[in-house]
């Protein structure tokens, strides 16, 4: 199990985006210095810390794209608390795989 702390929304802003995406890319960071080669992430932060679900979906997609397009990670799996979670992931990766 690889642990990451999400940041608490509060009054947004970019930083916040960069520190979330920051969650992901050290854990993925990690999984491949230790010779993961799946990882599967929950909606971090957008629970008790209040990031806008939509906005965190999509930094955690774009993120994690961008990553494992030059990285050995054979598998990511996005782990949703909740319909909305999942309604969202499923719209947002439907829409990336049109493109």
């Amino acid at each position: 199990m690889i642990h990451t702390v999400g940041p608490v929304w509060n009054q947004g802003g970019v930083e916040k985006e960069q520190l979330l995406a920051n969650c992901y890319v050290n854990s993925m960071r990690i999984a491949i210095e230790n010779k993961i080669k799946t990882i599967a992430f929950p909606n971090i932060s957008t629970g008790i810390y209040r990031f806008p679900k939509e906005l965190a979906a999509k930094i955690a997609i774009q993120t994690i794209r961008s990553f494992v397009d030059s990285n050995k990670l054979q598998e990511v799996l996005f782990v949703c608390f909740d319909v909305e979670n999942y309604n969202i992931y499923q719209k947002l990766l439907k829409e990336k795989s049109k493109q």
